[in-house]
């Protein structure tokens, strides 16, 4: 059992799987009308609505509620199996973002909140070193964790080389890469990788990307935050594929 909290992110969940929903908790006393939208879908959903103080709130999440947490089951991620039997229906060109040891659930949230926006069908996650789907990751998601495919991988080298033999074209972020991301044809199938905060893509994983890529700066810069990153890589592939 897990708490999402924030509008956003728990009309997203009323909207996409209300079943997650086991009670809503609402601070009394006048809200405004997106927390009054979220109390009359859920109510309409058979959900549970509790109104309550907003210092339970905060003892609950720690702040940051804007008034709503809902008790909510687990987010389940999807296993390699389902990716694989879903493959085929997605419909092409297909974009994948895959994230390499992602630690801070913050990033996690805010690289899923720019996957749902530029259309990606399916986000991949290593199942070791990385940070978990869980209330924060999905508070910063701000909705963008719902329904999206979000698939648990157990060898991250070798799921991109099956990636590579259904045709898909894997692009790595390194910052020292000589050639600009712009330069690249994303037109196609294509699978962004991004590293983790610190090091950045591992070892294994950039001998199995058919090619590195880099976002050139200015000012003295070497690197930018991995959700930035990626979300800059992934709106390049909105505005390739028009």
């Amino acid at each position: 059992m897990s708490e999402i909290y924030g509008l956003h992110a728990v009309l997203a969940v009323l909207e996409a799987s209300p079943g997650r929903i086991r009670a809503l908790h609402v601070q009394r006393g006048k809200g405004s009308s997106s927390k009054q939208a979220v109390v009359i879908q859920a109510r309409e959903a058979g959900i549970r609505v509790n109104f309550v103080d907003r210092s339970w709130l905060d003892r609950k999440v720690d702040g940051a509620h804007q008034g709503v947490v809902a008790d909510c089951h687990d987010t389940l991620l999807a296993d390699e199996r389902t990716l694989e039997s879903v493959w085929g229906d997605l419909p092409s060109p297909r974009l994948i973002l895959v994230l390499d040891g992602v630690q801070d659930p913050r990033n996690l949230g805010a690289c899923l909140r720019s996957a749902k926006a530029a259309g990606v069908q399916a986000v991949l996650l290593p199942r070791r070193k990385s940070a978990p789907v869980n209330a924060v990751a999905i508070k910063t998601a701000a909705g963008g964790a719902e329904g999206l495919l979000i698939v648990e991988v157990g060898n991250l080298a070798r799921r991109l080389k099956w990636l590579q033999q259904q045709g898909v074209w894997v692009i790595g972020a390194a910052g020292e890469a000589e050639s600009p991301f712009f330069a690249s044809d994303f037109s196609a199938d294509s699978a962004l990788v991004v590293g983790g905060e610190e090091k950045g893509l591992r070892r294994l994983t950039r001998e199995y990307c058919d090619q590195l890529v880099s976002i050139p700066m200015t000012g003295g810069m070497e690197s930018l935050n991995v959700s930035v990153a990626a979300g800059i890589l992934l709106f390049e592939a909105v505005r390739q594929r028009g």
